[in-house]
């Protein structure tokens, strides 16, 4: 039997070494589902995974390249299909991961006749796809847009798309176009580029970074594959290392300079780092709060990134260096001081340890019913070597910043560029299928647990046994609140709660999991956390573990501003209905901030 066009792209994207592709189907991609079933039979390699919505497939191919580094692919039907993956394809643009995304469309016969389900699709994804977004029409073309699709989204690690007409999927494959005028003739290659500055670049870096005296090191989500150059750098240099929240498994946070998350969602030793360094090298980010970075003026700057359109957009640097980080920070060091005045190194360290002992206050605190801080706290020192942790946008968040210390060989991530609602269920299912042996931890809100992460969990009871570990662990922080959105309208904006908008729907969370033959725990007082926690972990299949947590406990900022202030005063003054708790739990937290327990951790 003769290939079908559909045939020939699935077997062009296994030579690209794609091995899996997440999407839900349609009519408009019947030719690629035909084509994917006789992949199956015949063990060409390429598993389909059906999710229950459009949206958690491109969240999921996302996640794919995030922890594996590879090419995630997704795959929609026109129309409907293929709008419902923008949001999981901005996240993958965002985050610069490389996604490519095969869309159907209505045969090309009734394009441009208002057909049903007719979107103008390369429009639709001239944004999100803008380095490349092409849709096929003839069966010669196929080669080539598979090639440079796949090609471009590993090089410029973003998204790509493919757009293929109904009829043409079911057309005769040309595995080889004509060698003749107006055809392209692509190939496969897996180049690897070692891009690092000149010595004399470097140099001038080196000359910055051993004159400071009091250096600062930002790392993000392109210095993952560093690690041991960090520390290497921090500790020639004496400096102290602060992540931004993409970066936060780049080193691992039991190094006592290692000050943690930055931002609003960040620690007091990477704001007291910031305020205080005079030289900021920053690797591999695109941290973009400036009110969290040095005062212009105050700090020499050095910044390493892959992309030179990335440098000096946050702070304007004396030395921009395009270069990997590894190989550019392993060029970097032997030109590198050691710094013998350990004084600054000396602050950092005890600020660290200290802010330690200030989270555990915080998360020991009394609240109306389980302080949300408390879960996160426990889970820390029980978190599973080499572990994978998600984490959705939210409350949850904060607490996944500030308490849980990553160790070295975990990975994590969550949506950092476009810091949507709803990824962290859909990245713990693609981690679980990019790493079947590992435990999955994901974190998130009964807010974002609405919105996707309900629909993950019947994924989850379909596959779970297909893995060749059954660890996967979710924790859905329950208190009835869009709680994040609650406190920026406190903080922010000076706006009491808005009941009608903040208030989430009650939903029986751990019953619902054990109706899909999965285990569920509810924990409603604190004494019940860390042995809830020793349950879950230890579970033989996949537990949505429940926790019942108090909305009114602060994620206070690491400095407080005084309009940030005056918005708190004024939310109260007008009325907050939760006021009263407000008052209680802020004055609990600021108690355990000024007075922490004496014992370090």
């Amino acid at each position: 039997m003769t290939d079908t066009v559909s045939d020939f792209m699935l077997k062009r994207l296994h030579a690209w070494g794609v091995h899996r592709i997440y999407g839900y189907p349609g009519d408009g991609i019947n030719g690629l589902m035909g084509a994917l079933d006789r992949a199956r039979k015949h063990d060409l390699g390429i598993d389909f995974i059906q999710t229950r919505h459009e949206e958690l497939a491109a969240f999921m191919a996302c996640a794919h390249a995030k922890f594996t580094g590879e090419v995630g692919v997704c795959l929609a039907t026109s129309g409907p299909g293929a709008i419902h993956l923008l949001n999981g394809l901005y996240d993958a643009k965002l985050d610069h991961q490389p996604v490519v995304a095969i869309v159907g469309q209505q045969a090309r016969t009734a394009m441009g006749g208002d057909y049903q389900q007719e979107v103008d699709l390369l429009s639709l994804f001239k944004d999100v796809a803008h380095e490349f977004v092409q849709m096929a029409t003839a069966p010669a073309q196929i080669r080539h847009l598979v090639d440079r699709a796949v090609r471009i989204a590993r090089d410029r690690r973003t998204v790509t798309c493919i757009i293929v007409p109904h009829d043409l999927q079911e057309l005769d494959a040309v595995e080889t176009p004509p060698r003749k005028h107006g055809t392209i003739l692509s190939g496969i290659d897996h180049p690897s580029a070692r891009i690092v500055p000149s010595l004399p670049e470097l140099q001038r870096a080196a000359d910055v970074l051993n004159a400071g005296k009091k250096v600062a090191i930002l790392v993000g989500a392109g210095a993952l594959n560093a690690t041991d150059e960090i520390i290497a750098v921090a500790e020639r240099l004496g400096a102290g290392v602060a992540k931004a929240l993409l970066g936060k498994a780049a080193v691992p946070d039991d190094l006592p300079f290692v000050t943690g998350s930055i931002g609003l969602l960040g620690t007091q030793p990477s704001w007291d780092l910031m305020s205080g360094c005079d030289t900021l090298l920053m690797v591999g980010s695109s941290f973009p709060y400036s009110e969290f970075l040095p005062e212009e003026g105050q700090a020499r700057g050095v910044q390493i990134d892959i992309d030179g359109r990335k440098l000096n957009m946050r702070y304007p640097m004396e030395v921009g260096l395009i270069g990997d980080s590894r190989e550019t920070l392993q060029a970097l060091l032997p030109l590198l001081s050691q710094q013998t005045d350990r004084a600054w190194r000396n602050d950092i360290e005890a600020s660290v340890e200290r802010w330690w002992r200030v989270l555990e206050a915080r998360a020991m605190a009394g609240a109306s019913g389980i302080n949300p801080q408390l879960p996160f706290w426990e889970l820390s020192p029980r978190l599973p070597d080499n572990c994978i942790l998600t984490c959705d946008s939210g409350s949850a968040a904060n607490w996944y910043a500030r308490d849980l210390r990553i160790r070295r060989g975990m990975k994590a991530s969550l949506s950092g560029g476009l810091a949507t609602m709803g990824p962290a269920v859909p990245y713990a299912i693609a981690a679980k299928f990019a790493h079947p042996e590992r435990h999955v931890i994901a974190m998130l809100g009964d807010g974002a647990m609405q919105m996707n992460g309900l629909n993950g969990l019947i994924s989850i009871a379909t596959y779970w046994r297909r893995w060749a570990s059954p660890k996967l662990t979710i924790l859905v922080l329950n208190n009835g609140d869009l709680n994040q959105v609650t406190w920026e309208q406190r903080a922010m904006a000076g706006d009491p709660k808005f009941e009608a908008s903040q208030v989430v729907p009650d939903f029986p969370y751990a019953e619902y999991a054990r109706l899909l033959g999965l285990n569920g725990i509810r924990v409603t007082q604190p004494e019940e956390v860390a042995a809830a926690w020793d349950t879950a972990l230890a579970a033989d299949v996949p537990t949505v573990v429940e926790m019942v947590t108090d909305p009114n406990v602060p994620p206070l900022p690491p400095h407080i501003k005084l309009e940030q202030a005056k918005a708190y005063l004024s939310a109260l003054w007008h009325r907050d209905p939760d006021a009263l708790e407000m008052v209680k739990q802020s004055a609990r937290q600021l108690w355990a901030t000024m007075f922490p327990a004496d014992k370090g951790r």
